[in-house]
């Protein structure tokens, strides 16, 4: 069977029994915790690189599936909304649009107040936009108009959490009004009292401000002026505000302004970007340390194999050899750790967001709040090209710390050696 000398001798070394000599239990010892910490730090990395891709799926797929890619607005009460939206859809790069009407107000139960977002839609056509029916019960959206006297409202879990409500309980909207009634004097703010048909959690910031009424109420509230808008998807959500540029060049009419999805939400997105480099650079840094600590471990087992090294040289072992079989034996301890610590980054990035979730149930705490962070619990989203990229990169740094232990090994004298030894 074909047995490379160096590469033989190298793994003979790494598995070698180390007996009771004190210099072999210490470097046992060494290698053990340098290979303990390369696996920590490659299934660290892993699980860190699936938090942050996680994230960020969460935010196009969740919270961007929710919100609209970009929504346009006039403050004219002339606008012919649905013919409107016809048109936005049809622009080239804009998939779908939906007429919605955008309400600030107050929202009361009892002693208790907050401030909301209410904005009226169309059932038909928000569902063509937005996620936002995935996370209601299939009867929600006919329920706003279905009692003539007492209109509907859907609500996010934050809200009715801070006002204590509940589906079936009544609620009032104030809204405030802007400018002067006929007389001179400040308009009256409305007023409403609306019904609780559903309340919605989509585990995002959403569920703390978004309020969904009818498209008739909520221009009812806003007194028939400004607020009516068309929100849109566009097909590649990167370019969304060149899309919505054009739109806004090519409209007939002035007065029209709005935003898209990187004035809203790109803060976040860049947030998350930049949180994930940062995060990888450090604990790639862990790893770098980790797989260095390599170089402790081959420069001990160096010296104590001073006589061994001796012997081969006069047996006619040549530099290269004696090089070989140290970068052998480095490479055996670093494939090992990379091995480990990526399967058990696999293992960790499939199970920690079950596994947070279980300690907050455990403890009774929640670690993410989506009134702070951008989604209530951990996201996970592993990919098999960051497993590579972090393994690959453990296994390339212990090979670089091996070349320098493997120097010193092949520099190795046997005459002085072996007058040292015996």
């Amino acid at each position: 069977m074909f047995k490379p000398l160096p590469a033989y001798i190298g793994l003979r070394y790494a598995g070698a029994q180390r007996g009771g000599q004190d210099s072999a239990g210490l470097v046992s010892f060494i290698s053990g915790l340098s290979m303990i910490g390369l696996i920590l730090g490659v299934a660290l990395m892993i699980v860190v690189m699936s938090v942050m891709n996680g994230f960020d799926r969460e935010l196009r797929e969740r919270i961007l599936g929710i919100m609209p890619h970009a929504t346009v607005y006039n403050a004219s009460a002339d606008i012919d909304w649905p013919t409107l939206r016809d048109e936005v859809a049809a622009f080239p790069g804009i998939t779908d649009a939906a007429e919605v009407w955008q309400v600030n107000g107050l929202a009361r139960n009892g002693l208790e107040v907050t401030p909301l977002l209410i904005q009226g839609v169309n059932p038909e056509t928000i569902v063509k936009v937005s996620t936002i029916g995935d996370f209601l019960k299939p009867d929600s959206f006919a329920a706003l108009t279905s009692d003539p006297v007492q209109p509907g409202i859907i609500l996010g879990r934050g809200i009715a959490d801070k006002l204590g409500i509940a589906v079936g309980e009544d609620l009032s909207v104030i809204v405030p009004q802007s400018g002067t009634d006929g007389s001179g004097g400040r308009s009256a703010a409305q007023l409403a009292g609306f019904k609780v048909v559903d309340i919605f959690h989509s585990g995002t910031a959403l569920d703390h401000s978004l309020a969904l009424v009818d498209w008739s109420q909520a221009q009812a509230l806003a007194g028939g002026a400004g607020g009516g808008g068309v929100q849109m998807r566009v097909e590649d959500m990167l370019r969304s505000f060149v899309v919505f540029q054009r739109l806004l060049q090519q409209l007939p009419a002035q007065g029209y302004y709005g935003n898209d999805w990187t004035g809203t939400h790109g803060n976040l997105y860049q947030a998350i970007q930049m949180s994930r480099n940062l995060v990888s650079l450090l604990v790639f840094l862990i790893i770098a340390i980790a797989a260095f600590n390599v170089v402790s471990t081959l420069v001990m087992v160096v010296i104590d194999k001073h006589g061994d090294i001796a012997i081969l040289r006069t047996m006619g072992a040549s530099t290269r050899e004696i090089l070989l079989t140290f970068v052998s034996q480095g490479a055996l301890v670093g494939l090992i750790g990379v091995l480990v610590g990526g399967a058990l980054g696999v293992i960790g990035s499939l199970v920690v967001t079950d596994l947070v979730s279980g300690l907050e149930h455990l403890f009774g705490i929640q670690f993410l709040k989506s009134d702070v962070y951008p989604v209530d619990y951990l996201p996970s989203q592993l990919q098999w090209g960051d497993v590579a990229l972090v393994v690959g990169a453990g296994f390339l740094l212990s090979l670089v710390a091996t070349l320098y232990p493997a120097l010193q090994a092949s520099r190795v004298q046997p005459a002085a050696a072996l007058r040292h030894d015996y």
